[in-house]
């Protein structure tokens, strides 16, 4: 069995949705980040970088994997799919996911701090993340009309950019004219383990359309940025 200590993040989804999609046992083990529960001594223990999400696996000698990107990794391995064997094949699916660590995520986290989070509002900081987004989007367009999939094949790398790209409404990134990251967006979204991954440990989809749910996320997570 294994043990995954998440919240409701994009970052979170990329776990759940790969034990979704691959079909794995787990019991989910959701964190309050607003209150600080990351930090508690117990859960260090797990992840000493103090975020999400983490995973044990009690299946193997208990071991502990942190860092979402290494969770994937992880999972891919322990299962035989959604990573090549071959290198090529590998190196592929890594620098798309390197792609997402690296880039969307980083971005449009703080696309989303100066946009959403922040008391003030600071444009020059609004433009240069939101900015930065839209070009990151425009190369997943550009490879996604060179292929279905970021690497040849559905892997690791497409589930961890879309858990980040489906949120663009939130960072207030724009995807106009960028048909084949729609379309990519769209298959994603009907595979029936990424619908249920999105849900763990709970449903915030709806944050944008009900103004009290958005005013209650946005407060918990200025407390976040503000610890």
């Amino acid at each position: 069995m294994i043990e995954l200590y998440t919240a409701s993040t994009p970052n979170g989804h990329k776990a759940s949705c790969t034990l979704e999609e691959l079909g794995l046992p787990y019991e989910v083990h959701p964190l309050d980040l607003s209150s600080g529960e990351q930090r508690g001594v117990g859960y260090l223990a797990i992840n000493p970088n103090g975020r999400i999400p983490a995973i044990v696996d009690r299946g193997e000698d208990n071991l502990a994997v942190f860092e979402s990107g290494a969770i994937m990794i992880y999972l891919a391995e322990k299962t035989g799919r959604l990573l090549p064997t071959d290198q090529a094949g590998r190196t592929r699916v890594i620098q798309w996911l390197m792609f997402q660590m690296g880039g969307v995520g980083p971005m449009m986290g703080q696309a989303n701090v100066f946009f959403r989070y922040f008391p003030e509002t600071i444009q020059p900081a609004i433009d240069r993340y939101q900015n930065e987004c839209r070009r990151l989007f425009e190369v997943l367009d550009r490879r996604l009309g060179e292929s279905e999939w970021l690497a040849d094949d559905y892997s690791i790398a497409d589930i961890a950019n879309w858990c980040w790209v489906r949120t663009y409404k939130w960072s207030g990134v724009s995807r106009e004219g960028l048909e084949n990251l729609d379309h990519w967006l769209n298959v994603m979204k009907q595979k029936p383990g990424l619908r249920q991954g999105i849900e763990v440990p709970v449903k915030i989809d709806n944050i944008l359309e009900d103004e009290e749910a958005s005013k209650k996320f946005r407060e918990n997570a200025n407390k976040m940025v503000q610890r």
